[in-house]
């Protein structure tokens, strides 16, 4: 192992997070909140120390391997989730280090799941960092370091695979920076499109930056107590509806669609297709469901089914309505929606719709050798075989996956929680969503789960952004056997 070469990437990362603790010092600064100065401090000495690290270790950069990658990953997250614990303590945001950190794992990862008794008694810096801490974790830390690190040679694909959400996702340039800087590039366009759009559609200028961050990273974590519900606007439903729908889509297709010139190659590709399927099907299930049993317009069940299904099945989280006051089937949806997730290469968690459609090809194979033992049969995507080691992984990681929300329920129901409670919030963590039912539903929040519970499901959040097995192999006792 070659810990040398870790802190000096280790510096670079903490540069990054030095250069965005400066940020919120601006709205701290415009709306005369005295928080805007722990920014500045802690900005330039996060900078500085990473500046420092990064130098003194340089020579040992080219020094990175796959042990190097994969232990990198998940460490990057615990460094960057710890200076915000720190963030959190400091601006008094919250009285002890579970909640901090609680908080700020939940913002890396891009889980909506929040602590925060009153969200409109937060200081606009430190409310602004909470969405920066969402959007660094959207498109991954690991993924910006590597586009901005033109020079890095060795290690930079062991890096985006590690870090890329959903693992299903082919390069787009020669090199690996070149992709990353790309998938970047496009994921902050996006943004100031969502940031303009919800402004021009009545959302408050600070509203819409806070927002606009949130949504195309697809994290819930509203500044307002009643969530987006809190606007009481249509437009801006709309609006986030079709960003959030957008986020969940692979973020190489957009570019593969730019190049091209064709919207076409958006529907050539069979896990965009079964996304917006799920999403239509869906939201037309929904909308029946509502027209049949809510007291509602057809306006108001199409606008409240579109967001509704988008926001659960891209893991997003946000909402407009209590969904506690619904009937049991639809309140079920939105909670079993989040185990569906968008596209591989895009920002949502859960298990993605990619890894579904190689699950249904699998069992279809299956079938058919159980009628022909002796045939040949070659599962594909798009035209190309998927090899069996994909296959494989896809299904262990369906496998643990599924044992995780087990284990993470029967801990919560140890703990004294009800079952609904322990089986939601565990979805809601380790899916990266952050919705819940019962105790911590619409109106209420994660602050009712014991201190233990809290570590547990700040646990699954940081496996599920990290796609479980880049956090497990650490404790394999094959990865640091010499």
């Amino acid at each position: 192992m070659q810990l040398q070469s870790l802190f000096s990437f280790y510096g670079t990362i903490i540069m990054i997070l030095g250069g965005a603790l400066i940020l919120p010092v601006f709205p701290g600064l415009y709306y005369g909140e005295k928080e805007w100065n722990i920014f500045l401090f802690l900005g330039v000495i996060t900078f500085l120390v990473g500046f420092i690290l990064n130098r003194t270790t340089l020579k040992y950069r080219d020094q990175l391997f796959l042990r190097e990658a994969l232990l990198l990953v998940p460490s990057s997250w615990l460094i960057a989730s710890i200076i915000s614990t720190v963030i959190y303590l400091l601006t008094k945001t919250f009285d002890n280090i579970t909640d901090a950190f609680f908080e700020s794992m939940a913002g890396f990862t891009t889980t909506g799941a929040t602590v925060v008794l009153d969200l409109e008694m937060v200081p606009h810096a430190v409310l602004f960092w909470r969405s920066i801490t969402h959007w660094l974790g959207g498109m991954g830390i690991i993924i910006l370091f590597i586009a901005l690190m033109s020079s890095l040679k060795i290690g930079a694909t062991q890096l985006f695979r590690a870090e890329i959400p959903g693992g299903i996702v082919q390069k787009i340039k020669p090199r690996i920076s070149q992709t990353a800087l790309v998938l970047w590039i496009t994921y902050a366009g996006m943004t100031v499109a969502a940031i303009l759009l919800l402004w021009l559609a009545g959302m408050p200028f600070f509203d819409a930056l806070c927002h606009g961050l949130l949504t195309v990273a697809t994290a819930g974590a509203s500044i307002k107590n009643e969530n987006i519900g809190f606007y009481d606007n249509n437009l801006i439903y709309w609006v986030i509806t079709i960003f959030m729908f957008l986020a969940g889509s692979n973020f190489v297709l957009y570019y593969s669609a730019l190049k091209e010139r064709s919207l076409l190659k958006f529907w050539h590709n069979a896990e965009f297709r079964l996304y917006t399927k799920i999403i239509l099907a869906f939201t037309v299930i929904m909308f029946g469901h509502f027209m049949l049993s809510e007291n509602v317009t057809v306006a108001e069940a199409l606008t409240l089914a579109s967001f509704s299904v988008v926001s659960s099945t891209t893991t997003t989280g946000f909402t407009i309505v209590d969904y506690q006051n619904w009937s049991f089937f639809a309140q079920a949806l939105v909670i079993l929606l989040l185990l569906i997730g968008g596209c591989s290469g895009s920002t949502s968690g859960s298990i993605k719709v990619g890894r579904y459609l190689i699950l249904f090809k699998q069992f279809m194979t299956e079938l058919r050798l159980a009628v022909h033992p002796r045939a040949i049969i070659n599962l594909k995507m798009d035209g190309k075989k998927v090899e069996e080691e994909l296959i494989i992984n896809v299904l262990t990681y369906f496998f643990v996956f599924m044992f995780l929300v087990f284990l993470g329920t029967l801990f919560l129901t140890f703990l004294g929680l009800d079952i609904l409670t322990s089986f939601s919030a565990t979805i809601g963590c380790i899916t990266n969503g952050g919705l819940g039912l019962a105790q911590v539903g619409p109106g209420q929040n994660f602050n009712i789960i014991p201190p233990l519970g809290k570590y547990m499901l700040t646990l699954l959040m940081f496996l599920g952004r990290l796609e479980i097995v880049t956090v497990l192999v650490l404790f394999s006792p094959a990865f640091w056997r010499k």
